[in-house]
């Protein structure tokens, strides 16, 4: 039985719950590269633009090991490797601290993203598999309250403790959240709440390959795939210079940085907050359309900041702009391929940090060559269109599936 023909009474959720609460601990590690790039750059000896490697090299390994944690989802059942994730990144996380180069600093990066890389998809995906499609976006906005709130740990609170402590407490305080994410989602994992399908698909390359080419030659699919490399490139790639440009243009310390950028949470915690009546009255179409506009203000707020403390704004109609595009996304991507949703859904992580990864380090030329003006324009700018053409097509061309 699919699971879109799941009834709400059999939906357990404390699993749920728990993966919101990994996905804290993943976004967390992966924004945290934020409010630390000037420091990581200072004591290396290096640029901004250069020190975002560790950026890059995290966003990358994610995007690129989605190809293999979805098919071995599937296979052997979304949770349980979700918890081998969790605990091949306490040990990563940790290891980050002792970085004594900057090539030693990207490469355990690399390794963090690719530990953590099953943790957020494999958990849309085993809520594709309870929760029916007509209740799933405002179920999954919910769901992300835990990547939102991690987001905001990262940016905030890891401005906070680099002010006390410095950048490598971060990773050591970061690995202990996954020690313990580890421990919890283990032992749920023994219990009869969590769902543990699976199919009996092998995990080849030849029936992975033909799997994903399934997939992305469908036109919806396509278009999602598209548009969430797009957002990864525009939205991901041009957030990842904001610490770095406050602290150039207002020298200001990295506790406020990190507080300001905080605002992109408070965003998306407004629309989640408001997720439903959003749902309701603007539809799939509306959201994505809206989405664009708020993050184009969001830029051009940056850009024009009189005084620092509007910075916050701006962060926040960035997050509230991003949240609405994303979460419509989220739901198209679960209902790609619902017999293998965690292959699918991976293969949409996959491109939207492909998408970063290729937006932060194309950004990172123009930032140091040009300034910080030209690629948050070009940043906004492509957000705009892209909205507005993501909500043209699910209006006149919606999901087939």
């Amino acid at each position: 039985m699919d699971a879109a023909d799941n009834t709400p009474g059999k939906v357990s959720v404390r699993p749920i719950v728990l993966l919101s609460m990994a996905g804290f601990c993943a976004m967390a590690v992966l924004r945290v590269s934020e409010p630390i790039l000037p420091e990581v750059a200072h004591e290396f000896g290096t640029t901004v633009g250069i020190a975002s490697i560790m950026a890059t090299a995290f966003a990358l390994a994610y995007g690129v090991c989605q190809v293999f944690s979805g098919p071995f989802g599937d296979r052997y059942g979304k949770f349980l490797i979700i918890t081998i994730a969790l605990a091949a990144s306490t040990v990563m996380v940790t290891a980050t601290a002792w970085a004594d180069s900057l090539s030693m600093l990207a490469w355990l990066r690399f390794a963090t993203g690719a530990a953590t890389a099953a943790v957020i998809p494999l958990s849309l995906a085993y809520i594709g598999d309870i929760v029916p499609y007509e209740r799933r976006q405002h179920v999954l906005a919910r769901y992300i309250t835990g990547t939102i709130l991690g987001l905001m740990f990262g940016q905030a609170v890891g401005g906070l403790i680099i002010e006390l402590a410095g950048w490598r407490s971060v990773f050591l305080v970061m690995g202990g959240l996954y020690a313990v994410m580890t421990v919890l989602c283990f032992f749920e994992l023994r219990s009869a709440r969590v769902d543990r399908r699976r199919n009996q698909m092998p995990v080849r390359v030849k029936s992975v390959l033909a799997q994903y080419r399934s997939i992305v030659t469908r036109p919806h699919p396509k278009r999602v795939l598209l548009t969430v490399f797009l957002e990864g490139f525009f939205l991901y790639g041009g957030v990842a210079y904001l610490g770095a440009f406050l602290r150039h243009k207002f020298a200001i310390d990295y506790a406020t940085i990190g507080l300001l950028l905080a605002g992109f949470g408070i965003g998306g915690l407004s629309y989640i907050l408001a997720s439903r009546q959003i749902i309701r009255i603007l539809g799939e179409s509306g959201m994505v359309s809206l989405g664009g506009v708020s993050a184009l203000a969001g830029y051009l707020m940056m850009i024009l900041l009189p005084d620092w403390q509007f910075a916050a704004l701006g962060n926040f109609l960035l997050g509230f702009g991003f949240s609405m595009l994303h979460n419509t996304l989220q739901t198209n991507a679960t209902q790609m391929a619902p017999d293998s949703r965690g292959s699918a859904v991976s293969l949409f992580a996959f491109s939207l940090f492909l998408g970063q990864a290729s937006g932060v380090a194309l950004l990172g030329p123009v930032v140091d060559g040009f300034g910080y003006t030209p690629a948050f324009i070009a940043c906004g700018v492509g957000m705009l269109c892209l909205g507005l053409w993501f909500g043209h097509r699910l209006k006149t061309q919606p999901n087939e599936s």
